[in-house]
């Protein structure tokens, strides 16, 4: 969907917007990241997560670690990146695992130790607190990157850039529009005059107040992609909340390329090369609706196999959001099952962006 008047709007805050620049260096994004399933959201203090759906780049150096999770209270749960960690930098994203609508936020994330903690915070439709399985990811970069591959994120605070990254060495930027409705700009890493790419959102919130967050819509202004993002309250009303945006675009959602090799992803609705496969090319993945509507099958072939990795959003008008709604399978053409809900947690029809990226 295009609202030009509403993106010739934003575009225009956007491009006011002083942001925090990305400053180059020698080094290729990512510099450090992970990714992990928390299957069982109940283990206690430090049980090693699902093994064959989690990697990251301690495992150069440290191949005997793994990423470890922990509960401290209803549907509160902290993933320990081993020997990764840099503190607040960099972004993490969140996708639950279910069928109920449960939704999940990010609190925080910081270093202890030598490690990186992600603490997640995940909701009932309605608000309370209460477990989900889900997924996460965080990853830092740092550099610029030669033309042709790009990658981009920003974690949005206050209405302003808290910190951010541009593979081009660009300044991204924020504009806070109305109550719960944001606009980013990413400059020069997308292709001129066409959507390309995947993006990714996820709320965050110090306080563990509900929020979450998805795309508007996104479009190509020459080469800058922007986007815009709508965030809500447990009752489906507009509400600010500070969030996390990353934007990819021939490399995996994490931000790294070979490894990995086998990555993809896909927008309903959207089509191009916003639906793109490492190995097959553009076009190539697919999405079917089955029942009950709302439930949806997409399928990333020749892209399968273990240390696997997805992130869902949902795209759109309304407070609906969609998620995950069992594990990715294995198979070389791997399906992803996603759920999208109304705000009262009722499987309902909506468009979705996913992202699925494996360690090779």
């Amino acid at each position: 969907m295009r609202l030009r008047s509403l993106a010739a709007a934003a575009l225009a805050a956007v491009l006011a917007v002083g942001a925090v620049a990305a400053t180059p260096a020698a080094a290729a994004t990512a510099d450090r990241w992970g990714f992990a399933y928390v299957k069982d959201p109940t283990v206690p203090a430090w049980t090693v997560l699902d093994t064959s759906r989690q990697w990251g780049s301690w495992k150069t150096a440290f191949p005997a670690a793994w990423a470890q999770g922990a509960k401290i209270a209803p549907g509160r749960f902290l993933v320990r990146f081993p020997q990764i960690g840099t503190g607040s930098r960099g972004v993490p994203h969140v996708t639950p695992v279910n069928r109920t609508g449960h939704y999940c936020e990010v609190v925080r994330w910081y270093q202890s130790g030598a490690d990186q903690i992600v603490d997640v915070q995940c909701h009932k439709p309605g608000g309370e607190r209460d477990d989900t399985p889900f997924t996460v990811l965080w990853t830092t970069s740092s550099g610029v990157l030669p033309a042709g591959t790009s990658h981009a994120w920003v974690h949005e605070a206050g209405g302003g850039v808290a910190q951010s990254y541009n593979s081009t060495g660009a300044a991204n930027g924020v504009a806070h529009l109305l109550l719960g409705q944001y606009s980013v700009k990413l400059p020069g890493v997308g292709l001129a005059g066409v959507l390309a790419g995947n993006v990714q959102v996820t709320a965050v919130h110090p306080n563990a107040v509900q929020r979450r967050c998805k795309v508007l819509q996104w479009f190509a202004a020459g080469t800058d992609v922007v986007v815009y993002v709508n965030c809500f309250d447990q009752t489906g009303a507009p509400a600010d909340s500070d969030f996390t945006l990353s934007y990819h675009r021939d490399r995996s959602v994490i931000g790294s390329l070979a490894p990995p090799t086998r990555f993809g992803h896909l927008g309903t609705a959207v089509g191009g090369p916003t639906n793109d496969n490492s190995v097959l090319g553009v076009g190539v993945n697919t999405v079917v609706a089955i029942a009950p509507a709302g439930r949806y099958l997409a399928r990333f072939p020749q892209l399968g196999a273990k240390e696997t990795h997805v992130q869902v959003v949902a795209q759109g008008d309304g407070s609906n959001y969609c998620h995950l709604t069992q594990p990715w399978s294995y198979a070389l053409d791997a399906e992803v099952d996603v759920n999208c809900f109304d705000n009262a947690g009722v499987i309902t029809p909506h468009r979705f962006l996913a992202a699925f990226t494996s360690r090779i």
